[in-house]
């Protein structure tokens, strides 16, 4: 099955590099070809976060989809859930969201969703991306079946009411101080007027965006400024999102990290206390801490792991009836509401949690104690080295070192040349060996 274009999460790559215009338009043209199905007038909604490159590619891709006779509804900045969302709610056949998540400003990407909001399967990326490599001429449209375009005013209001309808009837913020950074990203407008709407006191930052600034040094993925704001101003909780805010990172009043392992444990308690789980369990990867699992195992709770990516996680959610997962990196799905990770939803489940304990944000979120947990990544120019001998024997060792009480995590990045070693346990010596004894062993092996 060809991967030329498509990754493990859309289309990604330097912006006029690997995402160009004529890609873009290319996209377009044979995607909406591929979501052609009845008779009906179809549309396509398109959202996109705040990356300079994002007009190039959206009007390369309005070109494309009206070029085959597809309307287009523009979204303008929206949160990658919000896309997914509104894909659904506005009866749309197709999503478009024009981001690169975290990466900086220089990338960007195309990520696209089916008319369920669900991103597209393997075969369906395969099929679209035999169609861009194919002579496309013959199926464009003719002159009167031409496609228009037009922007939805009411796009932020709709994402915005949607998003305060998935707390509690009659919850409110009131009395709280939040500072939330919206990493110059997607979220930038709608996130802060979410919480202000339900009472919050809402101080912005990462809200100013020029194109070039998006994920630089705040968001999810540099918290520090997050963390001296809420300092600064003695405020309850901090909430970084990421550039598509489809990731959320939670500072507490102290100005301590929680991370997506610890969001998931709050949640899973909250709803098994109402009844809410509809499944006795959590979907999350091989990355989440032993201390979640264990902490879930006392709650009568099981935690079902998979490879890295949202995609994995949400994949075994929907085959197994699952309607809460994510990754400790901060994407958190929660199926009642949304089909893809949803920033904003997941802060304000733990909003809710927070304002129904009435206690401190740094005593609900530390609902366990981590093992320590090391990762070291180890880069290659060519060949396995997993597969080398001494590699080999290293792993069985480390294993046989860290018992009953640990856990060890090798694998290959999906993205780059590099073998990722992670370890795990409840003695931190023992977990420090382990992983410098493969490491070691992969270096020579990659040599």
């Amino acid at each position: 099955m060809t991967r030329k274009y498509f990754g493990t999460d859309g289309i990604r790559g330097r912006a006029n590099g690997v995402i160009t215009p004529d890609l873009a338009l290319k996209v377009g043209q044979a995607t909406g070809l591929a979501f052609q199905r009845g008779s009906h007038r179809h549309r396509v909604v398109i959202g996109k976060d705040t990356r300079l490159s994002g007009y190039m590619i959206e009007y390369a891709m309005v070109a494309g989809f009206t070029s085959v006779g597809m309307d287009v509804m523009l979204l303008g900045p929206m949160p990658t859930p919000a896309v997914a969302m509104l894909t659904r709610s506005m009866r749309a056949d197709l999503g478009v969201m024009i981001s690169a998540s975290h990466n900086p400003y220089e990338d960007n990407g195309i990520k696209l969703f089916g008319p369920d909001g669900y991103k597209l399967n393997d075969e369906v990326e395969a099929e679209i991306s035999k169609l861009i490599d194919s002579d496309l001429a013959p199926r464009l449209s003719n002159a009167p079946a031409l496609g228009r375009a037009k922007r939805i005013e009411s796009a932020h209001a709709r994402y915005i009411e949607f998003a305060k309808r998935t707390l509690p009837r009659n919850m409110s913020l009131e009395g709280m101080r939040i500072v939330i950074d919206c990493a110059n990203g997607a979220g930038y407008k709608v996130a802060p007027e979410a919480l202000w709407e339900l009472g919050a006191e809402v101080i912005a930052i990462g809200v100013d965006p020029d194109g070039f600034n998006i994920n630089k040094d705040v968001g999810s993925t540099a918290p520090d400024a997050l963390i001296a704001k809420v300092r600064e101003l003695r405020a309850d909780i901090g909430i970084a999102l990421d550039g598509d805010a489809d990731r959320v990172l939670i500072v507490d009043e102290l100005g301590q990290v929680v991370d997506g392992d610890q969001l998931m444990a709050v949640i899973a308690r909250t709803w098994q206390e109402d009844g809410r789980l509809s499944q006795p369990g959590v979907v999350a990867t091989v990355m989440s801490n032993l201390g979640l699992e264990r902490y879930l195992a006392g709650l009568g709770l099981s935690l079902a792991r998979t490879a890295v990516g949202d995609r994995y996680v949400l994949e075994h959610m929907r085959s197994q009836g699952f309607n809460l997962g994510g990754e400790q990196s901060g994407h958190i799905i929660l199926s009642d509401f949304g089909t893809t990770g949803d920033g904003l939803v997941a802060a304000l489940q733990l909003l809710a949690a927070v304002k129904r304990q009435d206690k401190p944000v740094s005593e609900v979120c530390h609902a366990f104690e981590p093992l320590p947990q090391i990762l070291k990544n180890v880069r290659y120019k060519q060949g396995q080295p997993l597969k080398e001998k001494p590699v080999v024997s290293a792993i069985e060792a480390a294993t046989q070192l860290l018992g009953e009480s640990g856990r060890l995590v090798i694998r290959p990045s999906g993205t780059e040349p590099v073998i990722r070693v992670m370890a795990e346990g409840d003695d931190r010596d023992l977990v420090m060996r382990a992983v410098d004894d493969i490491v070691e062993a992969v270096t020579k092996a990659a040599a």
